[in-house]
C-alpha cells in the first residue's frame, strides 16, 4: 500500500503507518463491538494513539475531523432537547391513540407514522427517547404487551429516518462528506422510503393482529387522556416550533444561502436558547442554559471526533485507496454490480456491526473511485446505495442502530425486555424486505 499524497512517512518507529492504522482502527472496532468500554473512550485512544505514534500530526488530525456533522448534530440536539421540554411530543403521540379511537391496530400504525415523521425532521434517537414512554402509559392502559409497539416504534424510527439529511447520522456524514444538500435526501431517499414504510407497517400488523385486541373499558380508559395536559410549556412550544421551522426553511434552501447546514443548525439551537432564556434571570438562566447543552449527546459527539481522525489516518496512510482497489477488482470494475454490492454489503454489515465507523470507512472509500467510474458525479447512486444500505440496515438486530438499544433499555426497565434472538427473528427478514425494495428502486431509478 503507498501513502496517499502528503500523508505521513511510510515507516513509523520501524513500523509501517498503513499497518499502524489499521491496527488500531480494527483493535477499536474490534472493542466496539463488545461494548465492555465506552466507545467514545475508545475512538478518543484510537485517535490519540495514530498521532502519538506518527501516523497523523496534530494539525493533520484536525483536518480529519468533519466539524459540520459535529455542528449540524450539537445544533439540533439542543433544539430538539428544548422543544421536548414543551411536550410536543407527548401531546401528538396521545393525540394519534385518540384520533384512531384506541384501536389497538391503529394505534400501532399511528404511533410508527409518528415516530418515522419525527424521526426524519429530527433524529430517531431523540424521537424513541420522546415517544417510547407514552407508548408504555397507553400500553399499560390498555393492558396490551407493548412488545410489537416498541419494535414497530424501533422499525419506523430507522425507516423515517432514512429520508432526510438530519434524520439518522449517516446520513448526516454522507451529506456534510459529499455536499448534499437536505433536498437531496428529499428527492433522492423519501420516495423509497414512502414504499417500504407501509409494507413493514403491513407486515407488522398480519404479524402481530391477534395480540392487538384490549376491551372496551381499557379504550375508554386512553380516550379520557387529555393531550392537552402534556403541554408543560405553550410559550416554548411557539417558540420551538417556530425555530425549528426556520431551521427546516434553512436547510431546504441552504444552496441559495450559501450556508453550511451546521450554521443554520447551530444559529438556530442559539435563537431558541436567546429566545428561552429572555424572561430568566440570573442564575436561573446559567442553570437553563447548563441543562440544554448537558441534554446534548456528547459522547456521540467526542465519538465522532475520534472516529474522524482515525478514518483520516486510514486516508492518509492510503489504505482507503488499496481497498477501493479492491473492491473495484472484486466486482469486474462494472458500476451495477458496485452500486448492489455496496447497498447490500452495507445493509448486512450495519445490522451487527454500529453503522457510524462503517459509513466513516466508507465514505473515502466511495470518494477515492472517481477516477474509476467517470468522476465525483457518476458516484451519485453509490452514495444513495451506502445511505439506504447503512440506515436500513440497522433494522436487522437489536444492536444495529442507537435508537434499538434506546428502546430496548426502557423496555427492560419497563419489564418488558427486548431479547436480541425474538428480535431477530422478526426483524431481519423485515430488514432484507426493505433492502430488496431499495434494490428494485436504486436499479429502476439509476442503473
Amino acid at each position: 500500500m503507498t501513502p496517499a499524497p502528503g500523508a505521513a512517512p511510510p515507516v513509523i518507529f520501524g513500523l509501517n503507518a498503513a499497518a499502524v492504522a489499521s491496527v488500531v482502527f480494527v483493535s477499536v472496532y474490534a472493542l466496539i463491538i463488545t461494548e465492555k468500554i465506552n466507545r467514545a473512550i475508545l475512538a478518543l485512544l484510537g485517535a490519540g494513539l495514530l498521532i502519538l505514534m506518527g501516523v497523523l500530526n496534530q494539525e493533520a488530525a484536525l483536518k480529519g475531523v468533519d466539524f459540520n456533522t459535529l455542528g449540524l448534530l450539537l445544533g439540533m440536539m439542543v433544539i430538539v432537547g428544548i422543544t421536548g421540554k414543551s411536550g410536543v411530543f407527548q401531546y401528538v403521540a396521545i393525540w394519534s391513540a385518540k384520533k384512531v379511537q384506541a384501536r389497538p391496530v391503529g394505534i400501532l400504525v399511528m404511533l410508527s407514522v409518528v415516530t418515522a415523521v419525527f424521526s426524519a425532521l429530527l433524529d430517531n434517537v431523540t424521537t424513541v427517547l420522546l415517544v417510547v414512554p407514552v407508548t408504555l402509559l397507553i400500553t399499560d392502559e390498555l393492558k396490551l404487551k407493548p412488545y410489537p409497539y416498541l419494535v414497530s416504534e424501533v422499525l419506523a424510527s430507522n425507516v423515517g429516518g432514512t429520508a432526510t439529511l438530519i434524520g439518522d447520522p449517516p446520513n448526516i456524514m454522507i451529506g456534510s462528506a459529499v455536499g448534499l444538500s437536505f433536498n437531496d435526501f428529499l428527492i433522492h431517499l423519501t420516495p423509497v422510503v414512502l414504499v417500504i414504510l407501509p409494507i413493514t407497517l403491513a407486515v407488522l400488523v398480519l404479524i402481530w393482529r391477534k395480540e392487538l385486541t384490549a376491551t372496551d373499558k381499557a379504550r375508554q380508559r386512553v380516550m379520557r387522556f387529555n393531550e392537552r395536559e402534556a403541554i408543560t410549556d405553550p410559550r416554548l412550544l411557539k417558540q420551538a416550533l417556530t425555530v425549528l421551522a426556520l431551521v427546516l426553511l434553512g436547510f431546504i434552501l441552504h444552496h441559495a444561502l450559501r450556508l453550511q447546514p451546521a450554521t443554520i443548525a447551530m444559529f438556530g439551537a442559539a435563537l431558541l436558547l436567546l429566545l428561552d432564556n429572555l424572561h430568566r434571570h440570573g442564575e436561573e438562566q446559567s442553570k437553563n442554559v447548563h441543562h440544554a447543552f448537558a441534554e446534548a449527546e456528547w459522547v456521540t459527539l467526542f465519538f465522532f471526533v475520534g472516529l474522524f481522525i482515525m478514518v483520516y489516518g486510514l486516508e492518509t496512510s492510503g489504505v482507503v485507496h488499496w481497498l477501493a482497489e479492491k473492491l473495484v477488482a472484486v466486482t469486474g470494475g462494472d458500476f451495477k454490480t458496485t452500486a448492489i454490492a455496496i447497498l447490500w454489503g452495507s445493509a448486512i454489515l450495519s445490522a451487527f456491526l454500529d453503522n457510524i465507523p462503517f459509513v466513516a470507512t466508507m465514505i473515502p472509500l466511495i470518494k477515492s473511485m472517481a477516477p474509476t467510474f467517470g468522476g465525483e458525479q457518476a458516484l451519485m447512486p453509490l452514495w444513495w446505495s451506502l445511505a439506504l444500505g447503512a440506515c436500513l440496515g440497522g433494522n436487522g438486530t437489536l444492536i444495529g442502530a442507537s435508537a434499538n438499544l434506546v428502546v430496548a433499555g426502557f423496555a427492560e426497565r419497563a419489564g418488558h425486555p427486548i431479547r436480541f434472538v425474538p428480535y431477530l427473528k422478526s426483524c431481519f427478514g423485515l430488514m432484507l424486505i426493505s433492502i430488496a425494495i431499495s434494490h428494485v428502486y436504486i436499479v429502476v431509478r439509476y442503473l
